[in-house]
């Protein structure tokens, strides 16, 4: 059964956005299931769906590391359950 988190990144454009977030997920074994991103003007933001089914790490570890990457490249990284997010995103 997957497991699926919602992750976004928001930040100011620059290269090496997308290899640093997905360099990071690819450690945490975290599979990438769907992916969407768009610049609009200066502004880079991606959302992506992934399977946490066979990651090494929980969702609270892997919030931190990504907390750390989004530093690391100067972006807003956020991770929720599906469930949570579509919760919060209803209309």
């Amino acid at each position: 059964m997957k497991e699926k988190v919602i992750v976004t990144v928001v930040g100011k454009d620059k290269v090496g956005i997308i290899a640093g977030v997905t360099a990071a997920l690819a450690k945490a074994n975290v599979n990438i299931l769907d992916i969407s991103q768009t610049i609009m003007q200066d502004f880079f933001m991606m959302i992506m769906i992934c399977d946490m089914s066979g990651a090494i790490m929980d969702l609270s570890a892997l919030k931190n590391t990504l907390d750390d990457e989004g530093d690391r490249i100067g972006v807003k990284i956020t991770v929720q359950h599906e469930e949570v997010f579509q919760f919060m995103h209803r209309i």
